[in-house]
């Protein structure tokens, strides 16, 4: 999953509880490799998923906004226009002592996210 690298600093903090989404997989996933975005432009880690959550917007932010990792303002702007916004809850980090190139799992990186 490409994540933006304050972001994924955030998520390796603790202080981002909850990796937020407009479109979330259609498989079954137990386990997310974070890819941090230009300019790190490695494979960082990754972390267990728990819960899912689909909820309409205003909803979302009631039940994930002490571990959104971004403030009300740019939740609204990141989820302007959908009717289901996605909260991946964060569980088990691994922060990889050696980040590694995206080639070691996929030809390119990700857009958003890709099934390895």
């Amino acid at each position: 999953m490409s994540i933006r690298p304050e972001f994924v600093e955030r998520i390796f903090a603790g202080t981002k509880r909850y990796e937020l989404r407009r479109v979330v997989f259609s498989e079954s996933v137990r386990t997310v490799v974070v890819y941090a975005t230009a300019p790190v432009g490695r494979v960082v880690g990754e972390f267990d998923v728990g819960a899912i959550y689909a909820l309409a917007p205003s909803a979302l932010w009631e039940a994930v906004k002490p571990g959104a990792g971004i403030d009300e303002q740019s939740f609204k702007a990141y989820f302007d226009g959908c009717q289901v916004g996605h909260a991946i809850e964060i569980a088990a980090v691994t922060s990889y002592p050696h980040p590694l190139p995206i080639g070691a799992f996929t030809a390119r990186p990700p857009q958003s996210f890709v099934y390895l």
